[in-house]
């Protein structure tokens, strides 16, 4: 995590364990959210494709290629710092660690990276009975395994500063995130805060 103060909270995990639950309760809470996904999404609805795992996978591989393994980043760039003029930031669903780098370097603002992690059989449990596109559990392991190899989705996960478990109800993973958010003094509005020394900070554990 940056020394300064965050400006920036990165969401990273696998399909299931819980981002965009909590990116919608921070969005509920004033923050500004954006969702790498939906730069995907909203080019497979640009070309009149089926919104599908199979036209998403061809629409981020292709723009990958285009734009190298950052493409989403880079991409968000100007929405990211235009709304950083006027207040902390969230962002949903990285997925490279080239992503990371590159946002550590260009985003211009300090930033935390938080993993959301759950257990597979949880995850995929999630996913197959979720309203909107669910995943059989071997659509689900294909998914997982694509973004691990091609998307270096490992990286970001790894690299977290802290960690959030989620294998319980909903309500006690957004219980841990408001109390992480409390501890970093991380609200909505873009005012700067106190210093909160990192050592009064409860990190997650190298172990």
């Amino acid at each position: 995590m940056d020394k300064e103060h965050p400006r920036a909270l990165i969401l990273v995990g696998m399909p299931g364990a819980g981002k965009s639950l909590c990116a919608q309760h921070l969005e509920s809470k004033g923050y500004f959210q954006l969702r790498f996904g939906a730069v995907v999404e909203n080019e497979v609805r640009r070309r009149g494709w089926e919104l599908n795992p199979a036209n998403e996978r061809i629409v981020r591989e292709e723009l990958r290629g285009q734009h190298g393994m950052a493409a989403m980043a880079r991409l968000s760039l100007p929405t990211l710092k235009a709304a950083l003029q006027h207040q902390r930031i969230v962002i949903d669903g990285l997925y490279s660690f080239s992503e990371y780098k590159l946002l550590r370097e260009e985003l211009g603002a300090p930033l935390v990276l938080v993993a959301v992690v759950a257990a597979r059989h949880l995850r995929y449990q999630r996913l197959a009975s979720r309203l909107i596109r669910p995943l059989t559990p071997t659509e689900a392991q294909q998914r997982d395994v694509q973004e691990i190899e091609n998307l270096e989705k490992g990286g970001p996960i790894a690299m977290a500063d802290y960690t959030l478990l989620n294998d319980g109800p909903p309500e006690n993973l957004l219980k841990q995130l408001d109390d992480l958010l409390d501890r970093l003094r991380f609200s909505p509005s873009s005012a700067s805060a106190p210093a909160n020394p990192d050592s009064k900070l409860k990190r997650r554990s190298s172990h």
